[in-house]
C-alpha cells in the first residue's frame, strides 16, 4: 500500500500530512480530522487497511500537535486558526470533492467550518463523538462523574474546587473516568500508533483546559447549535452507549442539522474505531458509498 508523508507550509509553521492509498477517480478520498484540541492523527492509522478498498485516506497533525510544529504563543490556539489550516490542506492536496470524518474536537471544527465558511465539494461529513456546545459537554461530564466511586467522586470535586489538577488522587479518579467513557491507558498491548506520544499537551491546556470537565480554555465558548440549521450536506452523526459525548451530547448536534442520520455504537467508549473496529468500517464504507 502507498502512503506518502510530506508537510504543509502554514503562517510560518508546517503541517504534518500523511496520504494512504491511491487517488480513485470513482471514490472521492476521505478527510480525517483529529480530536483534542491535542491529539494526532495516529489513532487513524487503525483505518489504513481500508484504502484497500479503493479510497485514498489522508490525515494530517493540526498545528500544536504530533509531527507539525509547536508554536508557543497561546494566541495561535483557537478554532479560526484550525480551521484555516483545514481550508489551506484542502487547497494544498487538491481535496475538491471529499468526504470528511472528524472525531471529538475534529467533529467539532467540521461543525464550525461548516457553519462559518463556504464549504464547496465536501459529499458527506462524519461527526464522530462530538458537542455543538462545550457548556452542554462540561454539564454531561460531570452527570458520568457521578457514576463513579465516591472516593473518586470527592478526589474530582476537590481538584475542581482548589484548581489544583496535580494531586495522586485526583490524577488517579481521572484516569478510571477516562477509561471508563474514553479509551484505556496505552500499554505494551495496545496498538502501536495508540503508544506514540501526541505532542498536544500545550494546545490541549490552552484550547481546553486541564481535562474533559473543565473546560476553561480558548474553545470553552464554543457553541454552534443555533447555526447547525444551515448546514447543507449529508451528515452522519455517530457515538458509543459509554462515550464521553453522551447520547445527549450527540442528539443535540442529530436534532438541529436538517436531513441527519445517527449511528450509535451499542458497546463504545469515545473511539468505537477502537473499541468496535469492525462496525465502526462497516458503517462507514455504507455511508461514503452512498455518498459518493
Amino acid at each position: 500500500m502507498k502512503i506518502e508523508e510530506g508537510y504543509m507550509p502554514f503562517r510560518g509553521f508546517k503541517t504534518y500530512y500523511r496520504i494512504v492509498g491511491e487517488a480513485n477517480p470513482d471514490k472521492a478520498p476521505l478527510l480525517l480530522i483529529h480530536g483534542g484540541p491535542g491529539s494526532s492523527h495516529n489513532y487513524f492509522e487503525l483505518l489504513d487497511d481500508y484504502a484497500d478498498t479503493g479510497r485514498q485516506l489522508i490525515m494530517y497533525d493540526q498545528v500544536g500537535c504530533g509531527k507539525s510544529s509547536l508554536p508557543e504563543d497561546p494566541a495561535l490556539y483557537v478554532e479560526e486558526t484550525w480551521t484555516a489550516e483545514l481550508i489551506a490542506l484542502r487547497k494544498y492536496l487538491h481535496l475538491d470533492q471529499v468526504h470528511m470524518l472528524g472525531q471529538s474536537w475534529g467533529g467539532m471544527l467540521e461543525m464550525y467550518y461548516l457553519t462559518h465558511y463556504e464549504t464547496p465539494g465536501i459529499k458527506s461529513v462524519m461527526i464522530d463523538g462530538s458537542p455543538a456546545s462545550i457548556k452542554l459537554w462540561t454539564q454531561e461530564q460531570h452527570r458520568l462523574i457521578s457514576y463513579l466511586s465516591y472516593e473518586d467522586r470527592e478526589a474530582i470535586a476537590e481538584a475542581e474546587r482548589t484548581g489544583d489538577f496535580s494531586g495522586p488522587k485526583y490524577l488517579a479518579a481521572n484516569d478510571r473516568y477516562m477509561e471508563r467513557y474514553c479509551w484505556d491507558d496505552p500499554d505494551e498491548n495496545s496498538p502501536e500508533p495508540l503508544r506514540r506520544p501526541t505532542n498536544g499537551k500545550r494546545a490541549s491546556l490552552i484550547a481546553e483546559g486541564p481535562n474533559e470537565f473543565t473546560e476553561n480554555g480558548t474553545i470553552s465558548d464554543f457553541d454552534v447549535t443555533d447555526q447547525l440549521k444551515n448546514v447543507h450536506v449529508p451528515v452522519l452523526v455517530t457515538s458509543g452507549t459509554d462515550d464521553l459525548c453522551t447520547p445527549l451530547v450527540a442528539k443535540s448536534v442529530y436534532d438541529h442539522i436538517p436531513g441527519v442520520k445517527w449511528h450509535l455504537f451499542a458497546n463504545s467508549r469515545h473511539l468505537a474505531l477502537l473499541d468496535q473496529h469492525d462496525e465502526f468500517i462497516d458503517v462507514l464504507d455504507h455511508w461514503l458509498t452512498a455518498n459518493d
